[in-house]
């Protein structure tokens, strides 16, 4: 009987102990969870591909040798097409645009998405807005802000270089026919 005690009570203290230990890493895990929370976003790259939904644009911005430049100071505000406004180029053109022969092209379409500040939903205005490309992109506010058309489908996505506003399609600088990348 001492015997059988003795392990219940070496039982209930192992048990106790992990409990306590447990308890503790809770806490520790909910300390980190603050902490994070109160770090500021990463750079507008960072944040993209945090995001999960803008892979294309991240390879993208790789090809065209953009990275370094979106995770400057800034501060930048970028249209950012998703994965799903990628998807919808004509058969072909993405792969076409992502070959290293076409880097300058895909370097001007991506510029074309970025404006120069920090431009929050909230304070845009109808007109014609110069991107870091050089031309004008028109901005909208008529049944929620768009963009050359393209309807902002998550606004404010906040980095530490600027802001992102999720847009539902890719913008084409004028001038830009990708459908000549599209080989017959």
């Amino acid at each position: 009987m001492k015997v059988m005690r003795r392990s219940a009570f070496a039982a209930l203290a192992i048990a106790t102990a992990l409990t306590l230990s447990a308890c503790g890493s809770d806490e520790e895990m909910a300390t980190e969870e603050v902490a994070a929370e109160t770090m500021s976003p990463g750079t507008i790259v960072d944040v993209a591909i945090a995001a999960g939904n803008f892979n294309t644009l991240v390879a993208a911005v790789t090809a065209a040798e953009l990275v370094e430049t979106l995770s400057g100071t800034g501060p930048f505000t970028v249209f950012a097409p998703t994965d799903e406004a990628f998807a919808a180029l004509p058969a072909g053109v993405l792969d076409a645009l992502l070959l290293p022969e076409n880097k300058a092209l895909l370097a001007q379409i991506l510029t074309y998405h970025v404006v120069s500040g920090m431009v929050m939903a909230a304070d845009v205005t109808d007109g014609d807005v110069a991107t870091v490309e050089g031309q004008n992109v028109k901005l909208s506010t008529m049944g929620g802000v768009s963009v050359n058309g393209a309807k902002v489908i998550a606004a404010d996505v906040m980095a530490s270089n600027g802001v992102i506003h999720a847009i539902d399609a890719v913008i084409l600088p004028p001038g830009v026919d990708v459908a000549k990348l599209i080989k017959k």
